[in-house]
């Protein structure tokens, strides 16, 4: 039994006030501060913690709480500014997979979260190491801890026997108890960062003499943007600037700034962050770029020491443009324009682009914060404060790397039922990633697994900027579609057709309108009209005419959007119409939203407002409207589907897993992959089917086994076996259609002569029946976790390519989105003839290879190919399991990076 990594390396995290402490294990030479905690501790709450008011059991208590560390036995301490806060720890006593678990938060800081925060880290850590419930003992009048048991959000069972009560809690990380970490890390984080987006005093600290420099920028945006409350700038040569009073240090300063933004050098950028953390400082926005490792951990080690937050270092600055708390601590050229979206990028340069983009547009922002290198402040902090602030209705992120992606999609796929979160997938190819990396010193990330994330997080992923703010402007004027039929008008039949493939292209459907929807809109048009699908309106048709059309349109039910190409005519201006007017009589028409592409149109987007209120989106280009109706469209559909379920899974045996996982690494400490015995072995414990087999280690067993094992027709298969052999089929290690044992023995001897030196073995099966081949398999990545792959199998699995992917633990939703999403999927549902596969029994296995993912870090790639998918039966024909030692904390468990 080993304790969890959090013994190890002490993490930092957030209380409900917003105050951060530090967690680590205890040690013998906190024995002084454990004893005066108790000591300090009233009466009363020493009677709730030791059932008695002696001090001798306070003495004993810290005598084990502060004793080497054991096997079985954990402690660990909460602490802020070297205080001694609160301390959690677990002893198994009797059953192995259960602990005694004992809690005591110091007098004087109790209702801040300090015991509940301890027990989820108590939790991860007993989980880790394989303990599955823990015990404890309180006095019913205790109702403080009472409370905190109820609340955990893990299933809990008591027993009241007199003035006592018996508490056993289950340390299933189930959706319950991580919905209920989610709103306690939501509302700690909000409180945490009131300092940095809402602040009532700002100092610049690194104001320059030159007009150009960036501290000067960001005063002036300061003294320009609206800020009200107080601000000062600091720079040791010089009285004030632009009116704003300079100090020359942190620590003359007549105040002390909740917010700071450091402007300084990379050199002194340690230093002042510490004289900030010392003076009282809340959060810190570090503007400077160019930092070494160093330098970097000395501003982060100043911020958690202090309990400040971080936005940067190499970053644009923050706005908020809330009434009341309106600030702009930028050197963006242009104030940001108040309104509804939040933004949070990496990229200065995109930051400016979003901010100039969205003014232009009229949408505005609610806050904005450059995240830059993202040392401590992430998306995922500013999903969570976009969430609570009562302003923001639309969130765009533009991120080059994933601190914790696990942690954020959970955050992102709550947020995004709320409203849209859109985002830009950078990095997409090589030259890509390699410039993120350069650029914010992230890793590089495989395109499909960041796309998985996006798509099971609920996020609308466009491709480049452009794409998001055309899609921003549809999200903010108009209602979503109820699906992807979409009716194409057009003034000039030459752009109807360019626009029905834009729609195609897209992916949305352009249908045959009925007899009777044509008949209707032929007698509101012009004489030569067309009113098939697209709508050819001519070149003579009235505003009003094409108000009748839209409206008729708009209200169909099967229509679930329009799309109006307009075109500048002489007929209209002599007429004194104007087209652009008949979209805009009702905003929206309904539930049923309405775009129109206005050729030659100068700006790629811009919004119309309309009459009434609500705008219409103005697109330059057919592809651009329907791309953004493609998102919509795709967003409707995420919304209409409910949150997935993770079922449970029988005879799925954990704790044998991981036993054989270390029993292989501790003969391998470099890691390898599995033989044949082991592979199998792993399988069973997840319940996954497999064709029957046998191991071989000379002619003769072959034989015998082949015998045995032959299927209905008699035939066999061999396949040779030794470490490190990966592609059978291209090293010809494999005989099919084997029948007898004169065929079996020259099978046998080909492997000996051909791979002398490397053989270890066969594998023998029987030849299995006629089905589809599948490939099922998990890859390991070091920033996301275990992603899971589907789709067609066989030799044809790399070169096809016909894969897709989702990121674990799936879901019922992800696991049928999984079998439906690759080209090859028809087959699967009897498209070829031939009837449907066991899809109960393929969602099973793909189940199962999720939670062995899940359950073994050091599962670093897992291959299933092929699978047999028949009408009756699933199952893995050949399998290949590498383990690595390598593993992976907790990433849902609430700390700071």
């Amino acid at each position: 039994m080993t304790d969890n990594k959090v013994t190890a390396r002490p993490v930092h995290a957030l209380l409900t006030d917003g105050t951060t402490i530090r967690i680590r294990s205890a040690q013998p030479g906190d024995h002084a501060q454990v004893l005066r905690m108790f000591d300090e501790m009233s009466t009363e709450n020493l009677r709730f913690r030791f059932f008695s008011i002696a001090r001798t059991s306070a003495r004993q208590a810290a005598d084990r709480c502060c004793r080497r560390a054991e096997p079985g036995h954990l402690v660990l301490v909460a602490e802020a500014s070297g205080h001694l806060l609160g301390l959690a720890e677990y002893e198994v006593v009797e059953a192995p997979g259960t602990a005694d678990i004992g809690l005591a938060v110091a007098d004087g800081h109790h209702h801040l979260g300090i015991g509940t925060l301890l027990l989820e880290h108590l939790v991860s850590a007993a989980r880790e190491a394989s303990i599955t419930a823990f015990t404890a003992d309180a006095l019913v009048e205790n109702h403080e801890v009472i409370k905190v048991f109820a609340d955990l959000g893990l299933r809990t069972t008591r027993y009241v026997e007199g003035p006592e009560v018996r508490y056993t809690v289950q340390l299933d990380q189930d959706e319950a108890y991580l919905s209920a970490v989610d709103e306690r890390a939501r509302s700690a984080a909000v409180v945490n960062l009131r300092p940095l987006l809402r602040p009532k005093s700002i100092a610049v600290i690194g104001v320059g003499r030159k007009p150009g420099s960036v501290g000067r920028a960001v005063l002036r945006n300061l003294r320009t943007g609206g800020f009200t409350g107080q601000l000062c700038a600091v720079n040791p040569g010089a009285s004030s600037f632009m009116g704003v009073p300079a100090h020359p240090s942190v620590n003359s300063l007549p105040l002390v700034p909740e917010l700071a933004v450091l402007a300084v050098p990379a050199a002194a950028l340690p230093g002042a962050a510490a004289d900030c953390g010392k003076a009282g400082v809340r959060a810190l926005v570090v503007v400077s770029a160019g930092l070494d490792h160093a330098q970097a951990e000395g501003v982060l080690a100043a911020c958690r020491e202090y309990g400040m937050r971080l936005v940067g270092p190499n970053c644009l600055g923050i706005a908020n443009t809330e009434p009341g708390f309106s600030f702009d601590a930028t050197f963006a050229a242009n104030h940001p324009r108040p309104g509804t979206a939040g933004v949070a990028v990496q990229s200065g340069g995109v930051g400016i682009a979003l901010l100039d983009g969205l003014s232009r547009l009229g949408i505005g922002v609610s806050s904005f914060v450059s995240l830059g290198d993202k040392y401590d402040v992430s998306g995922n902090d500013m999903l969570q404060w976009w969430e609570s602030d009562g302003r923001t209705d639309l969130a765009l992120v533009h991120l080059e790397s994933f601190g914790n992606p696990r942690a954020f999609s959970r955050t992102a796929r709550r947020v995004s039922r709320h409203m849209p979160v859109l985002t830009v997938d950078a990095g997409r190819t090589e030259a890509g990633r390699r410039g993120a990396a350069s650029h914010t010193a992230a890793a590089a990330t495989r395109t499909m697994t960041r796309r998985a994330l996006f798509a099971q997080a609920g996020i609308t992923a466009t491709r480049t900027i452009s794409e998001l703010l055309e899609t921003a402007a549809l999200f903010h004027a108009q209602p979503l579609p109820a699906g992807s039929r979409v009716a194409v008008v057009t003034n000039t039949q030459g752009a109807g057709v360019p626009a029905a493939d834009a729609c195609a292209e897209a992916g949305l459907e352009v249908p045959v309108f009925g007899d009777e929807l044509i008949a209707a809109l032929r007698a509101d048009l012009p004489e030569g009209a067309t009113a098939g699908n697209p709508v050819d309106v001519t070149a003579a048709v009235s505003e009003d005419q094409l108000g009748r059309c839209l409206d008729r349109l708009a209200g169909d039910t099967g229509i679930d959007a329009v799309l109006v190409v307009l075109a500048p005519t002489a007929v209209a201006t002599a007429t004194g119409d104007d087209l652009a007017r008949a979209l805009l009589r009702e905003p929206g028409s309904g539930a049923c939203p309405v775009v129109t592409v206005r050729l030659g149109q100068s700006p790629a987007v811009e919004l119309l407002p309309a009459e009434g209120g609500g705008a219409v989106p103005a697109y330059a280009d057919p592809q651009a409207a329907a791309r953004a109706l493609a998102h919509a469209a795709e967003r409707a559909r995420h919304l209409e589907r409910p949150p997935g379920s993770m079922g449970d899974l029988d005879g799925v045996d954990t704790d044998c897993a991981r036993a054989l996982a270390d029993s292989f690494l501790a003969d391998h400490p470099d890691g390898g992959w599995l033989s044949p015995r082991e592979c199998a072995a792993l399988l069973s414990c997840y319940g996954i089917p497999q064709l029957p087999w046998a191991w071989a280690e000379t002619e003769d067993e072959a034989v015998l086994a082949a015998e045995r094992l032959k299927g209905p027709d008699g035939l066999t298969v061999l396949k040779a076996h030794w470490p490190g052999l990966l592609h059978k089929t291209v090293q010809h290690a494999i005989h099919l259609d084997l029948r007898g044992d004169s065929q079996v023995r020259a099978a046998y001897r080909d492997f000996e002569t051909r791979f002398a030196g490397l053989l270890t073995g066969v594998v023998v099966q029987p030849l299995a029946g006629r089905g589809v081949e599948l490939f099922a398999g998990v890859v390991q990545d070091d920033v996301f976790g275990p992603l899971v792959l589907f789709g067609l199998g066989g030799t044809a699995t790399e070169v096809l390519a016909d894969q897709a992917a989702c990121l674990a633990p799936l879901s019922d939703l992800d696991v049928h989105d999984l079998i439906t999403a690759p080209r090859c999927s028809p087959l699967l549902f009897g498209q070829d003839g031939n009837g449907p596969v066991d899809l109960e029994g393929l969602e099973g296995l793909l189940l199962r290879l999720s939670r062995m993912a899940c359950d073994l870090p050091q599962l670093a790639k897992a291959d299933f190919n092929p699978v047999l998918a028949r009408p009756g039966s699933i199952s893995a024909l050949d399998v290949r399991v590498r383990l690595l030692p390598r593993t992976a904390g907790d990433p849902y468990l609430r700390r700071l990076r």
